[in-house]
Parts: structure tokens; sequence; C-alpha cells
């Protein structure tokens, strides 16, 4: 294939998981700088193995797991503690337009106190646990 096909190929494969995959990054990593590199570089490892990601039948189920991979790869590197929750005032609006008020402030005020809640208790599971709770959110993975 051509570089042209190659680029074409990629961005049909991976483009319909951005939102979602990078969710699972911010979640992961805990920050937006880290969620970004991390991001990064999963998009760089998916692009070198376009050939065996063609020929995958799920692809957002794959590059999940490859972006899991290369979080705890990290992780070992740098022995981080634990993950961060996101507070309130770290959300990006960019990466998560979702996350924008809907105009009516007691509605966005429940809404924080649920994110915050499921922060706190996502805080409170173990690293694999959380992980578990976390793929099974954004990919709809079986719990099993």
């Amino acid at each position: 294939m051509s570089a042209a096909d190659n680029n074409l190929a990629f961005e049909r494969l991976v483009r319909p998981h951005f939102d979602r995959l990078y969710r699972l990054a911010w979640r992961l990593a805990g920050s937006k700088a880290e969620a970004e590199d991390l991001f990064q570089e999963l998009l760089l490892k998916a692009y070198g193995q376009l050939d065996q990601l063609v020929t995958v039948d799920q692809p957002g189920a794959w590059l999940s797991r490859v972006m899991y991979n290369l979080f705890i790869d990290e992780r070992r590197r740098f022995r981080r503690h634990r993950m961060r929750t996101v507070e309130e005032g770290e959300l990006p609006g960019d990466g998560l337009a979702g996350m924008a008020g809907s105009g009516d402030p007691a509605m966005d005020s429940q809404r924080w106190e649920t994110i915050r809640c499921l922060d706190r208790a996502l805080a409170k599971l173990s690293d694999e646990h959380r992980v578990v709770v976390l793929l099974h959110d954004t990919e709809g993975y079986k719990i099993e």
C-alpha cells in the first residue's frame, strides 16, 4: 500500500474511536497532559502496526487493549503509585465535549456531584479493578 492508502486506512479504522479512546486515556492517566501523551503514543504504535490493525474484527477493543498495555508499561517504568481521579476544575472542555454545562445550574451541580461521587468510588478500587470498570464503561467489555 502507498503512504496515502495507509493514511486513509488508518483514518477509517481509528477515527471513529477517538473520543472513547481519549476518555479512556484521561481516566487511566489522570491528567490532560499525560492523557494526550498516552493517546499520541497509542496512535504512533497503532500506525506502526497498521498491517495487524486492518485484520482485527473490533479495532476499538484492540486499540483500547494496546492503550492499556502502553499505560501499564509506562507505569512500570516510572513506578507511579496510583492513578489520579479527575477533579472538577481539571476536566478538559475539548476532549470531553459532553461535559459542557446544560445551562441549568441545578442540573449541572447535580451532574458534577455525581461525577465526584464516581471518582471517589473509583479511587477506592485497586488499579487493576479500576481498569476493569473503565474498560467496561468505555468499551462495553463484560465484567467477567
